[in-house]
């Protein structure tokens, strides 16, 4: 009985990630930005325990990669496109084409659809990852509600739809991309092998300390090019 239950947590926590995604989604159409934000991170740490539990448990189900999947094209595809769309309608319009390049925003969806279906097939990223995770692109992109909420001075450069789509056209490359990143678990507490990962969660807790979610931006940017760092030492070091 309980090694059946054990089997069927990783799978839970999956759902619950769905779950949050798809209340995020109601949040989002309902213009409450901020509980779709909420919503999404909420997704990413049950999407951070699936993973977790899976390991801890030793339970590895035949739909659990597949479920993990769907679970976060939903809420790291669609519902950050839907956030994303939410600020297009809120900036300053293209004369005559503003209303045809909102929807620039579902290019997130499609481009994190691709990105798990690359990441499910490709077997390089078994130890690190190979394009911006899609749980990292969707919380950039839920802390832009929290930083224009706090920060509104920050409005007319965020709330500007050329900025948005050159930021759409960024992510969406970044996310099917080439680059090397590493991946936040911990398979050993060894210092050396884990530097750039300390080193990511040291300035994470600084930044978010004093800039709270104005720091998500800086993060991500402080994550790829540590991953950069950490890939081009080691390529170094192999060819060396």
């Amino acid at each position: 009985m309980k090694k059946r239950i054990r089997k069927h947590v990783p799978n839970a926590i999956t759902c619950a990630n769905l779950f949050s995604g798809c209340v995020g989604i109601v949040f989002t159409f309902q213009e409450n930005l901020i509980f779709a934000a909420y919503a999404l991170f909420l997704a990413a740490i049950f999407d951070f325990f699936d993973g977790f539990a899976s390991r801890v448990l030793r339970s590895f189900s035949g739909i659990g990669k597949d479920l993990d999947s769907l679970a976060d094209m939903v809420s790291f595809g669609f519902l950050p496109s839907a956030i994303l769309y939410e600020l297009f309608l809120q900036s300053q319009q293209i004369p005559h084409l503003g209303f045809y390049l909102n929807f620039t925003a579902f290019l997130i969806a499609v481009f994190s659809g691709l990105r798990l279906a690359k990441f499910n097939v490709d077997t390089r990223q078994a130890e690190s990852f190979i394009g911006l995770p899609t749980p990292a692109n969707a919380i950039l992109i839920a802390s832009l509600p929290f930083i224009l909420n706090h920060h509104p001075a920050f409005a007319p450069y965020i709330l500007n739809q050329y900025v948005l789509i050159g930021f759409t056209l960024v992510m969406c490359a970044l996310l099917v991309s080439e680059i090397p990143l590493m991946s936040l678990k911990f398979k050993n507490t060894d210092f050396n092998r884990n530097i750039y990962r300390y080193l990511l969660l040291l300035f994470s807790a600084i930044l978010i300390l004093f800039l709270k979610f104005t720091a998500i931006p800086v993060i991500v940017f402080i994550y790829i090019t540590l991953s950069v760092i950490q890939f081009k030492f080691t390529h170094d070091k192999i060819s060396g």
